[in-house]
């Protein structure tokens, strides 16, 4: 795997166990509350991240399984990239795409979701130490906002969209009143 990518990957994971350590004090009702009708709970947030995830890997998997002329990144990338990266920052409200938010169910345990969680990161590892060195400088993946940027652009975009929908679980849990209880 490419060194940065793996320092990415790592990063993430390393958000993600420290995520679901904070997480794992709370009561599961809580957890499947939502702050109003329009809202999502805290595990249906996680779910939409689980599924963002989920359906990026299954697109490099589809794209990479009828061994496709990739263009190498150039400029053009590098802005998408950039943009990307950023985007998330501020807090422009951004529709989910359907495919990552109509599937979400409404009640959870956090076992299931942790378990799914790790899963689909599990699978994202093991795909990207698979690849060969000259993948990660082509545009590989398609982002449905910004278009085609490399896989170390892809896990940037995880990353900023961690932390923007992180920032979302701890509104949630105020709002809902949540209280740790272990």
């Amino acid at each position: 795997m490419d060194h940065k990518v793996q320092q990415k990957l790592d990063q993430l994971d390393k958000d993600l166990r420290l995520l679901l350590t904070d997480l794992d004090g709370y009561a599961e009702q809580k957890l499947n509350l939502k702050p109003n009708a329009d809202a999502w709970s805290v595990f249906q947030v996680m779910h939409h991240l689980i599924l963002s995830e989920q359906t990026s890997l299954r697109y490099i998997q589809k794209k990479l399984s009828f061994n496709p002329e990739l263009k190498k990144a150039g400029i053009m990338a590098g802005m998408r990239h950039l943009f990307l990266k950023n985007y998330l920052k501020y807090p422009l409200k951004v529709k989910a795409p359907t495919l990552v938010s109509d599937s979400i169910p409404e009640q959870s345990t956090f076992w299931e979701v942790a378990k799914s969680w790790k899963n689909e990161r599990q699978a994202l590892r093991t795909l990207l130490n698979t690849l060969p060195p000259e993948i990660y400088s082509k545009e590989i993946y398609k982002h449905p906002m910004t278009g085609k940027v490399t896989l170390a652009a892809m896990l940037d975009f995880f990353q900023a969209h961690f932390d923007r929908h992180k920032k979302q679980i701890h509104r949630t849990l105020e709002s809902v009143d949540a209280v740790k209880v272990k």
